[in-house]
């Protein structure tokens, strides 16, 4: 399910910029030279008590992702859509991101020697196959036939290097682990989550609600160490267990199914964002007591900080954009936003070639410029977002 669907009436044009501002910084924190840059552009460690910008620009897409969800849910549902088609399609595309989450995750732990190829052309040609298989090809086009040939080797394709992948040494050969899934996997998993919570509960705000009350609690006891009865489902669902991911993603839902079933006018939508957004922060610091705020313990203070300052950012965006009409410099950060996952992967084809070249193209990756190393990576995810709006009017858009 595409989780950018709106429909044309309903479009809330600062949902499309808000996510297309996350996703230039997220481009940007990814590329960031970290020992020449300020540590506040950064992650913390792991018990220190803080967050730097990089430590909230992935709950902020997700807190995006689930937005949209009661959006793309109605979407189908008018184009006749039965629920169980819609959860058919759901459970697609959650399997579909973790699968290429636990996949991507590994390709740093390949063993060239046993798998026959470096990590870097594993990498490559896997993006290149996942674009082939997932790339959302014209319905109606005389080169139907061509597309179906295209998804056909992206398929066998990812097959044949999941099949001769090899991690460990010959006296321990090892394949696939799944760890913590990556960053799409948990896009998966807290996708999965809110959007059969939407599923379930037909779009109701309350269900939403609840639903995401439980699993701030389960984040609170996961965190305090309470569930550890649990401990033999931890391989595979411990995302869920841990309750964090999952309530940024619901955060955004039922921000999204706020938006959608309201009547209220939109400066009360406005300052309803303003005051979660405020009771959020002030919740997760007062949280701080108990857990520390962690974005690598996944604790409740920082997930709730995190989805303050997102509901904050979309209320200021929203009162620019969608209240006073003021679109003027716009249009690069709703592009990218309608073409998100697209946006993200595509600089990591590059990234995967640029590491094939026998010479240093990035160059203002540099530890004594701190200077050169952040305008490199401003320029890098400015450039990114022109290439995939590029690659859209070649027909290229992942379809996940």
């Amino acid at each position: 399910m595409n989780t950018n669907s709106q429909n044309s009436s309903q479009r809330i044009l600062s949902i499309d910029i808000v996510r297309g501002l996350t996703l230039l910084l997220m481009l940007f924190v990814n590329d960031l030279y970290m020992p020449g840059v300020p540590a506040w552009l950064g992650h913390t460690e792991m018990n220190y008590d803080g967050m730097g910008l990089a430590d909230w620009v992935f709950p902020s897409f997700l807190f995006m992702v689930g937005i949209s969800i009661p959006y793309a849910i109605e979407a189908r549902r008018r184009r006749g859509s039965s629920d169980l088609a819609i959860a058919g399609h759901i459970l697609w595309r959650t399997l579909s991101l973790i699968c290429i989450g636990v996949a991507l995750l590994n390709a740093g732990r390949l063993n060239p020697e046993m798998t026959g190829i470096t990590s870097s052309t594993w990498r490559w040609l896997f993006y290149l196959f996942l674009f082939m298989l997932w790339n959302n090809y014209p319905r109606e086009s005389r080169y139907a036939l061509l597309f179906k040939v295209l998804k056909a080797i992206g398929f066998i394709g990812i097959v044949v290097l999941l099949a001769i992948f090899r991690a460990g040494t010959p006296e321990d050969p090892q394949w696939l682990v799944a760890s913590w899934w990556g960053i799409l996997g948990l896009i998966g998993w807290g996708y999965a989550v809110a959007a059969f919570t939407s599923l379930a509960t037909r779009g109701s705000l309350v269900g939403a609600v609840v639903v995401w009350a439980i699993f701030l609690g389960l984040n609170c006891l996961s965190s305090a160490g309470v569930n550890d009865w649990a401990v033999s489902l931890r391989p595979i669902l411990g995302t869920v267990l841990q309750g964090n991911t999952p309530m940024i993603v619901l955060t955004g839902l039922v921000t999204g199914t706020y938006f959608m079933r309201s009547s209220h006018d939109k400066r009360r939508k406005m300052w309803t964002l303003v005051v979660a957004g405020v009771v959020s922060i002030v919740a997760g610091f007062v949280l701080r007591n108990w857990y520390i705020i962690s974005k690598i313990l996944a604790t409740p203070s920082w997930g709730l900080i995190c989805n303050g300052i997102s509901l904050l950012l979309l209320a200021l965006v929203f009162y620019r954009t969608d209240i006073c009409g003021r679109t003027r410099y716009t249009s690069l950060l709703s592009t990218t936003g309608r073409n998100s996952m697209t946006t993200y992967l595509a600089p990591s084809v590059l990234y995967s070639a640029i590491a094939l070249l026998p010479f240093r193209l990035l160059f203002y990756k540099q530890p004594d410029s701190a200077l050169l190393a952040i305008c490199g990576s401003a320029a890098w995810a400015i450039a990114m977002a022109y290439f995939s709006i590029l690659l859209e009017k070649l027909h290229i858009k992942l379809k996940l």
